[in-house]
């Protein structure tokens, strides 16, 4: 897949989540246990009106090093923290974005092409990215995500 990166003004999201520290190479195994404990969360707090699933990635300094990740949900309103649950904030700024359509285990295609664009760009990318999940769809080819990556 061709992938269009562009430079977009990002303003905070709220996300209901829950923060796991994880290794990049297992973020598949760690996501649902963490969804589900959000899920639940807000079946039980409507009011909050849930969106789409967003993924927050705090990177480490180290590639090879574990990252804290706030698997979990956009949401319209703040809220106080319920067990792992807690209210946190994408950050707001200058991102680069693509979208990615198709199966969910070559969303590091996405992520390579954002690299790829800021280093022949000169853009320094920041310690934070994030993916942004659209409506779920049977046909894995017709999976849309969107990921950001901040700028410095």
């Amino acid at each position: 897949m061709k992938y269009q990166v562009v430079v977009e003004t990002a303003r905070a999201e709220l996300v209901a989540g829950v923060r796991t520290s994880v290794r990049i190479g297992d973020v598949a195994r760690a996501w649902k246990p963490a969804l589900d404990e959000v899920w639940a969360f807000l079946r039980a707090n409507k009011e909050l009106r849930p969106g789409h699933n967003l993924f927050l990635y705090h990177h480490p300094e180290c590639r090879n090093e574990a990252m804290m990740v706030d698997f979990g949900v956009q949401i319209a309103s703040r809220f106080e923290p319920q067990g792992n649950v807690r209210c946190v904030e994408t950050p707001a700024g200058d991102v680069a974005s693509t979208v990615h359509l198709g199966p969910y285990d070559r969303l590091v295609d996405a992520h390579n092409a954002i690299h790829v664009w800021c280093a022949a760009n000169s853009r320094n990318i920041a310690r934070t990215s994030w993916e942004t999940y659209g409506d779920w769809n049977d046909d894995p080819a017709r999976l849309q995500t969107t990921v950001k990556y901040l700028l410095e």
